[in-house]
C-alpha cells in the first residue's frame, strides 16, 4: 500500500530449541499427491448470524461499512455492536501508526519486532519458518488491537529494477506458493487476518498508478496467479488487496475478470477484497466488479489537492447517519456517498452491497471480533519473537561464493577491518509501507563486535557516503584501503539501501515503494571502492545488503567470498556474524536469479520494461512465461548466480534417483549424505521437464523441494510427491489446465544449474 506519515497513520506454533534447531507446531505438511481441500469454506460458518445482522442494518449503515473512516480503520456500527475494522502494515513487522484504538501494551512502547524482508524468508526455502514468521506478525498485530495485517506481498519478482522487490518472495510461483501458505496460517492462527497482496500484475512501482498491463492468459495462469490461488485455497486467507495498476484496460481493484470471474468465481474466495490505498477509481465498477472495502482514497486525494466531491461522481457530503455527525470524508470515497446515491437510484445494486458487507462480517467473525470466544491476547516484541527473527535471518543468508574456503573466518584473528557505510546503517525505517519502528536493530558492525568481543581489534571505515548523486570519494576509498591493508581479515558490507522518508530523494533511489531503481549497480561508487579494497587485501569477504539482484560482474572475479544478507531484520547483524564465523552453517538458496548484467534479464531482453516507447502507460509482458530461470535455462543465458544457488561449509552427495509413476502423479525418492565435517542443511530441489509437448515449455520447472538437516556422515532418504499439477500447462484454447500423456524427466539438484540426478518416466 501507499506509505502514509506516522501521524496519520506468545508466538504460538513456533519454538526455537537451545540446540539452534527449529520446530513449528501446526507447520504446513508436505503437499499430498491429491488436490487439497479449499480452505475458504471455513469463512462461511457464521453466515446465518451474518444474514441476521444484515437484516437489521439500514442502507446507510451498510454503505458505512464499505469505506474507510480514518487512515487505517473502517466501518463500525455501535448500535448493532459491530466494531471498527482495524488494519495495519506491514509485511515485515507491525507498523507504529496511531490507529483509532491503538494503545501501547503495558510496559512496552510502540516498537515492533523487525523481521527480515520477504526475500530473506524465501531464501530459507523453509515453509515452517514461513509459519513462524506469520505467527510473530499475527501475535503482535493482535497485541496492538489490529484485525488485519496488510501482508504478505507475493508479486512475482519479474523486473529486477522493481523498487518493491524487497517485499516479495520469488521469481518462481511454486516457491511463492509454498512460503505464502505457512505465512498466512501463522498470522491467522493468532486470530488476525492476513491480507495477501497485490492482486494482480503489480510488478513495478514506477507508473504503478496508471500503467496498463497486458499478458497472455498462459503467463497469467502459470506465473502470476499460482501464489494467490494457493493463498486463497490452501492458506485460507481471509482478505486480499487489489493492486494499483490496470490489467487489460481496467484497474485491477475493480476488474471483473480478476475479481469476479477468477478470485470469487473459480477459486471460491469467500473473504474480503480491500483496495490498496487510493486504488479505486469508479463507483459503478467498484460496486459491480468485486471491491468490498475502499481504503485510503481520501488521504491520497487530499495529498494531491483534489476535491473528491467532484472526483467521486459529483455527489456532495451528507450527514453521517451511523454516528450522528456530519463528516466531510463521506464525499471523499467512491464507495461512500456516490455508492449510496447509486444504490438508491438502482436498487438492483443492493445484493452487491449486501455481499460486500457479508464478506466484511465474515472476516470479523473469523478474527473473533464478533461472536465467541473472544480473541486471546497477543504478545508484543518478546524474546521468542526476536529469536524467530534471528532464525529466519540465519537460514535466509546465502553464501554465493567461497573460493579457497575463506569462510568461515577464525575467531583467533587479531584485526578485522569492517568497511562500508551499510555496515552501520539501520534499515528498519525505510522502504515505504514496509517501514518498521524496530525495538532495536543490530547492524553488521555491531553483530561482528558482539561475536568477537574485546579480544579482537575491529576497525571501521565507511568507504562511501550515502547521499544524493554521491559518486566515489577518493579520500574515503584511500582510508578504506589503508584499513584493509592493516587488517588480517576484511569484511566489506555494501549493496543497496532503504530510503527513509517517503517521497524524498532516498526513496527515489533504491528498494522503496513508489519508485523503481535506476539500475542494478551498487550506488555511491561502491564498485570502485570494493575493487580497491579487494586489491589491497584479497582476504576480503563481500557482504551484500538489498532487496533484489545486484550486478557484481565488475569485481566478482576478484572476490573469494560473497555473501547475500538481504535486509536481515533486527537481529541481522548477529545472524551475519554467526554465518561469517561458522557458528551457523549457511543454508539459504537464492529465490531469484542474479543476471550478469541488467540487459540479460528477460523483462529487459524479451519484455517491454519499463514501457513501450511512445506509449508510456502500456506494458505488454512479451517475456510471457519466460520469467527468471525459465528464461535463462531455456534460452541458454548464463546468469551470475542461478536460481536456487547457495553454498555450504560442508558437502552433500546425492544418491540414485527412484521414480514411481502413478496414472497422473509420481513419487520421487533418493538419498542425500553429508560428506563433509560440519553439520548442515541442504535444500533438495526437484524440477520437471516435459520431453515432448504440443506447446513450448520451459527447460525445467520447480515442482518440489525439501530442506533436510544432516550431521557429518549422516544419510537421509528424501521422498517428494508430484501431483498431477506438477506436469500440467495452461491451454489457452481449451481455457483449462492440461496434462499431456508422455515422457517426463525429473531433475534433482542443489540449484537450477547444479543438477545431480535425473530420471525419465512415462505418464
Amino acid at each position: 500500500m501507499r506509505y502514509l506519515p506516522l501521524y496519520v497513520a506468545t508466538a504460538v506454533g513456533a519454538a526455537l530449541l537451545t540446540s539452534g534447531s527449529f520446530c513449528a507446531a501446526q507447520a504446513p505438511t508436505k503437499k499430498a499427491a491429491t488436490t487439497p481441500p479449499n480452505r475458504q469454506a471455513a469463512l462461511t460458518t457464521h453466515d446465518v448470524e451474518i444474514n441476521a445482522l444484515l437484516q437489521k442494518m439500514t442502507l446507510e449503515e451498510k454503505v458505512h461499512m464499505i469505506h474507510a473512516n480514518s487512515a487505517f480503520a473502517a466501518g463500525g456500527i455501535p448500535r448493532l455492536g459491530i466494531p471498527e475494522l482495524m488494519t495495519s502494515d506491514g509485511p515485515h513487522g507491525v507498523r507504529p501508526e496511531q490507529g483509532r484504538n491503538w494503545k501501547a501494551p503495558v510496559g512496552a512502547d510502540d516498537a515492533s519486532t523487525y523481521m527480515p524482508n520477504n526475500n530473506a524468508l524465501a531464501a530459507t526455502w523453509n515453509p515452517a519458518l514461513g509459519y513462524a514468521f506469520g505467527t510473530v506478525l499475527g501475535s503482535e498485530a493482535n497485541a496492538r488491537g489490529k484485525d488485519i495485517i496488510l501482508g504478505p506481498g507475493i508479486n512475482i519478482v519479474r523486473a529486477p529494477l522493481n523498487g518493491r522487490n524487497f517485499e516479495y518472495l520469488s521469481e518462481d510461483p511454486y516457491l511463492v506458493s509454498q512460503l505464502v501458505v505457512g505465512y498466512i496460517r501463522g498470522v491467522q492462527d493468532q486470530g488476525v487476518s492476513a491480507c495477501v497482496k497485490h492482486y494482480a500484475a503489480n510488478n513495478q512501482e514506477t507508473h504503478r498508478d496508471d500503467i496498463d498491463v497486458d499478458m497472455s492468459e498462459r503467463a497469467l495462469r502459470e506465473i502470476y496467479l499460482p501464489g494467490f490461488r494457493a493463498a486463497v485455497q490452501q492458506g485460507g486467507v481471509y482478505s486480499l488487496m487489489g493492486s494499483y495498476n490496470k490489467f487489460r484496460g481496467t484497474y485491477a481493484t475493480e476488474n471483473a475478470y480478476l475479481m469476479n470471474d477468477i478470485l470469487k468465481g473459480e477459486w471460491g474466495f469467500k473473504g474480503l477484497v480491500i483496495s490498496d490505498w487510493g486504488s479505486v477509481h469508479d463507483t459503478q465498477k467498484a460496486l459491480r466488479n468485486g471491491t468490498d472495502l475502499e481504503m485510503g482514497t481520501d488521504l491520497v486525494l487530499m495529498s494531491q489537492g483534489v476535491d473528491q466531491s467532484a472526483a467521486a461522481s459529483g455527489v456532495t457530503g451528507q450527514p453521517d447517519l451511523v454516528n450522528g455527525s456530519s463528516q466531510s470524508l463521506y464525499n471523499r470515497f467512491f464507495l461512500a456517498d456516490p455508492a449510496l446515491a447509486a444504490i438508491k437510484k438502482d436498487p438492483t445494486l443492493l445484493p452487491l452491497l449486501d455481499d460486500k458487507v457479508r464478506r466484511i462480517l465474515r472476516v470479523m467473525y473469523a478474527t473473533h471480533m464478533l461472536g465467541g470466544p473472544k480473541r486471546q491476547p497477543g504478545a508484543f516484541n518478546t524474546k521468542e519473537h526476536q529469536a524467530t527473527a534471528l532464525k529466519v535471518a540465519e537460514e535466509g543468508i546465502v553464501l554465493l561464493k567461497n573460493e579457497g574456503s575463506l569462510l568461515p573466518l577464525k575467531k583467533s584473528i587479531k584485526t578485522v577491518a569492517v568497511i562500508g557505510a551499510n555496515a552501520e546503517r539501520a534499515n528498519s525505517m525505510g522502504g515505504g509501507s514496509g517501514q518498521i519502528k524496530a525495538k532495536y536493530e543490530i547492524t553488521a558492525l555491531q553483530g561482528i563486535k558482539n561475536e568477537l568481543g574485546s579480544g579482537v581489534n575491529v576497525t571501521y571505515s565507511p568507504g562511501y557516503t550515502i547521499a544524493r548523486d554521491q559518486k566515489a570519494d577518493p579520500q574515503l576509498i584511500a582510508q578504506a584501503v589503508a584499513a584493509a591493508k592493516a587488517a588480517d581479515e576484511v569484511i566489506f558490507v555494501g549493496g543497496s539501501f532503504h530510503g527513509y522518508d517517503y517521497g524524498k530523494w532516498s526513496d527515489n533511489a533504491y528498494d522503496a515503494e513508489g519508485t523503481d531503481k535506476p539500475d542494478l549497480k551498487m550506488p555511491f561508487g561502491q564498485d570502485e571502492l570494493v575493487q580497491a579494497v579487494l586489491a589491497a587485501n584479497p582476504r576480503t569477504v563481500v557482504v551484500l545488503l538489498g532487496g533484489g539482484p545486484i550486478e557484481v560482474a565488475a569485481w566478482a572475479g576478484q572476490a573469494k567470498s560473497i555473501v547475500e544478507a538481504w535486509y536481515p531484520g533486527m537481529e541481522g547483524g548477529n545472524a551475519l556474524a554467526h554465518i561469517l564465523f561458522g557458528d551457523v552453517n549457511p543454508s539459504g538458496k537464492l529465490p531469484f536469479t542474479f543476471p550478469v548484467k541488467l540487459e540479460d534479464a528477460p523483462a529487459m531482453k524479451l519484455g517491454e520494461y519499463p514501457s513501450t516507447p511512445g506509449n508510456p502507460l502500456k506494458q505488454t509482458y512479451k517475456d510471457d512465461i519466460w520469467v527468471g530461470y525459465r528464461y535463462y535455462d531455456t534460452y541458454q543465458v548464463k546468469p551470475q548466480f542461478a536460481f536456487g544457488h547457495g553454498l555450504s561449509y560442508t558437502t552433500f552427495d546425492y544418491g540414485k534417483l527412484s521414480v514411481k509413476p502413478g496414472p497422473q502423479s509420481a513419487t520421487v525418492t533418493l538419498t542425500v549424505r553429508n560428506t563433509g565435517k560440519m553439520a548442515g542443511s541442504e535444500i533438495v530441489q526437484l524440477y520437471v521437464k516435459d520431453l515432448k509437448s504440443s506447446v513450448k515449455r520451459p527447460e525445467k520447472e520447480l515442482k518440489a523441494f525439501d530442506k533436510i538437516a544432516l550431521k557429518p556422515g549422516e544419510t537421509k532418504t528424501v521422498t517428494m510427491q508430484l501431483p498431477a499439477t506438477a506436469f500440467q500447462y495452461y491451454d489457452e484454447a481449451k481455457k483449462q489446465w492440461v496434462l499431456e500423456p508422455g515422457q517426463f524427466e525429473v531433475l534433482v539438484g542443489s540449484a537450477s544449474d547444479d543438477i545431480r540426478q535425473k530420471a525419465t518416466f512415462t505418464l
